[in-house]
């Protein structure tokens, strides 16, 4: 499979204390299976979907033990280096310099000049994700801060980014050669200030009701929605351990879409 454009959500995976726990949720919650991770690379688990890679769990690191559980996204670069210095330039930060991961691809963990994480992965075997755009798969993924000028401005230079805004939404999209990539969500006073900026991973499901069930049986919590959008019903909801994420039906859609 072809990698990804430069600038596009590759891939995301969860960091979370209970591996097992994770696998039995979202092996429910959305179907996956699960490829055992190999100690060399501290248990990086994939999950697959009909037999496809889509996302990945890994165990919290015995050295990041205080580290909440979460989703974490990967934009696809060409040239892992080159981006970390512009991050570098345009005021971000590295988190975890570039490193090549065994013959699989080249990465970086960094943070904008909010504080978000993001990663960045350039290709080598691993291509990234083999769904997307499905139920089952990653969707979407959505930076959320408070600073939206300074994200619209810091995205957009660091990778081969277009800022769009959507009138009278607070929301902007970021294209990727006139193709919708990802899109950046201004934190306003319905967010508790403690709410770290991050970025929110959306998984596509068929029913985002049911599947809100799901989630709150499984010892999961809903933190708002569902709600219809342009784009699809939606819920943000979290896992029974904690890490944050969305589910989303884009077929159930209400209202047209921006122009």
């Amino acid at each position: 499979m072809a990698a990804f454009p430069d600038g596009v959500p590759c891939w995301a995976d969860a960091m979370v204390p209970d591996l097992e726990a994770a696998e039995r949720f979202y092996g429910e919650l959305l179907g996956w299976t699960f490829e055992a991770g190999s100690p060399e690379f501290g248990n990086y688990t994939e999950a697959r979907s009909e037999g496809r890679r889509v996302a990945a769990v890994v165990p919290t690191p015995a050295g990041m033990t205080g580290s909440p559980p979460s989703w974490s996204i990967y934009f696809a670069s060409c040239d892992v280096d080159g981006t970390a210095r512009r991050i570098t330039a345009a005021g971000g930060r590295s988190a975890v310099d570039p490193m090549d991961v065994a013959d699989y691809g080249r990465m970086m963990i960094a943070q904008d000049p909010e504080g978000t994480f993001f990663g960045v992965w350039q290709a080598g075997r691993h291509t990234g994700f083999e769904k997307h755009g499905e139920p089952g798969s990653y969707v979407w993924a959505t930076v959320c801060v408070r600073n939206a000028e300074a994200a619209d401005a810091f995205y957009p230079d660091v990778m081969p980014l277009e800022a769009v805004p959507v009138p009278d939404s607070g929301y902007t999209v970021f294209e990727a050669g006139g193709t919708a990539a990802a899109g950046r969500l201004r934190m306003d006073d319905r967010f508790p200030p403690e709410t770290p900026p991050h970025v929110l991973v959306h998984f596509g499901v068929d029913d985002c009701d049911r599947a809100v069930e799901t989630v709150r049986r499984l010892g999961g919590e809903l933190r708002s929605g569902p709600a219809d959008s342009p784009f699809g019903r939606l819920a943000v909801v979290s896992d029974q351990q904690g890490a944050v994420f969305a589910v989303m039906d884009p077929a159930t859609t209400t209202g047209e879409r921006p122009q």
